[in-house]
């Protein structure tokens, strides 16, 4: 018995399946990132790390028969516009109080996935934004390129276009009428004269030499909540620019009234308290990049995170002199790329979205600096999204 070309080959069936589950299982978790970053706890396990990840909306349509007299996409008819469907008895309605409901849950279902895994798809879109070759050197990268042909090589290299046309062009210069690939003879077969193969280079790239100043409000003013946001942030920022970049280079400073450089280890652990003088931390930034970071050799990317409450209205231009003193008075040629200010409003605070210090931060038009409101824990993807967008396009007038 034959089989027709378009029967089902069952043999197959298992590994299509696998492979449209592991797709929509990669779908459901990129529509979940911002859920899944806001858990800063997955971060700081090891890359191989196997977590487990909630994730929705996996099941496969499927079709099933049933007798249904009226037909297809038909109901039991006297509707009209505005009727409420699908609300079962026992449900919260009008004028009624918050009951135990019929209807059935979404599943939710935990994948298992490495951390490395996760954090490829946090990172996909994202790239330090505005970046410049800087270093004065070229680096090579994993790449490679196929720029020149040679008779001798590996096959996997066999460059098939150019053996063919080798091949066909030494037949119809050996007198052959309308040559063809192959033939009875030796002399009509591939010879190992036709064969060219793809020779590679490593790619080079000119050297991005990148700082990135972190700065972390640290005053008693800052809660659990708040501390929570502002390391969540930073962990993911400094996992994705080592995994990105290869040279890079992160200063962490603290700042409550003032502000001092740490180690890593300090930024991440140190507890809060004092009172909230911003323009400290930008002093000191201000400081290093003189001394350490000349803008010819580095790009420069300071972020700062504080809840906003700051020392007062004097503080509040002081750390406006200081920004645009960081980004410099020549948008095409900058001293910082860009600014990033992340501000941490639990909720809003109620009617207060934004505080004085932010509110004082609407004069600065310079679209390379960048402010970000966080009220929540699914805001730190946005806010990686916000500062490390990807092809960030400069509006020139401001």
């Amino acid at each position: 018995m034959k089989s027709s070309p378009e029967a089902y080959d069952l043999d197959q069936k298992a590994p299509m399946d696998q492979e449209r589950h592991l797709k929509k299982v990669k779908e459901a978790i990129k529509n979940n990132l911002k859920d899944i970053v806001g858990e800063h706890d997955l971060i700081t396990k090891d890359g191989d790390k196997i977590i487990r990840v909630p994730v929705r909306g996996l099941d496969l349509p499927d079709f099933r028969f049933g007798r249904n007299d009226k037909g297809v996409g038909q109901g039991d008819g006297g509707s009209e516009v505005g009727d409420v469907i699908g609300q079962e008895p026992g449900g919260q309605g009008p004028g009624k109080g918050k009951q135990a409901g019929q209807e059935p849950g979404v599943d939710y279902y935990e994948v298992d996935i490495t951390v490395d895994e996760l954090a490829e798809l946090v990172f996909a879109d994202l790239a330090l934004p505005f970046i410049l070759p800087k270093g004065g050197r070229l680096i090579k990268t994993n790449e490679v390129e196929f720029d020149e042909l040679s008779h001798q090589g590996l096959m996997p290299n066999l460059d098939k276009k150019y053996t063919l046309r080798r091949h066909l062009k030494r037949k119809a210069m050996g007198g052959v009428k309308n040559p063809k690939v192959g033939g009875e003879t030796r002399w009509d077969r591939i010879i190992d004269d036709d064969l060219m193969f793809k020779i590679w280079d490593e790619k080079e790239r000119p050297l991005s030499q990148a700082a990135v100043i972190a700065m972390r409000d640290v005053s008693g003013s800052m809660g659990e909540f708040e501390k929570y946001i502002s390391r969540s942030f930073y962990l993911w920022m400094v996992r994705f620019l080592r995994s990105r970049y290869q040279e890079v280079k992160i200063v962490f400073i603290t700042h409550h009234t003032e502000a001092k450089e740490v180690n890593e280890e300090a930024f991440f652990n140190l507890g809060e308290s004092g009172g909230t003088k911003v323009s400290s931390a930008y002093a000191l930034a201000d400081k290093i990049i003189d001394e350490r970071f000349p803008i010819s050799q580095w790009n420069i990317y300071p972020f700062h995170f504080s809840d906003g409450d700051n020392w007062g209205d004097v503080d509040n231009n002081e750390c406006i002199k200081y920004i645009n003193k960081l980004l410099g008075p020549d948008i095409n040629n900058p001293r910082c790329n860009v600014f990033g200010y992340g501000e941490i409003r639990e909720g809003g605070r109620g009617s207060y979205a934004t505080s004085t210090l932010m509110k004082a931060y609407e004069v600065i038009k310079n679209p390379r600096f960048i402010r970000v409101t966080l009220t929540q824990k699914p805001d730190v993807y946005m806010a990686l999204k916000e500062f490390f967008k990807k092809d960030r396009v400069l509006k020139m007038e401001f």
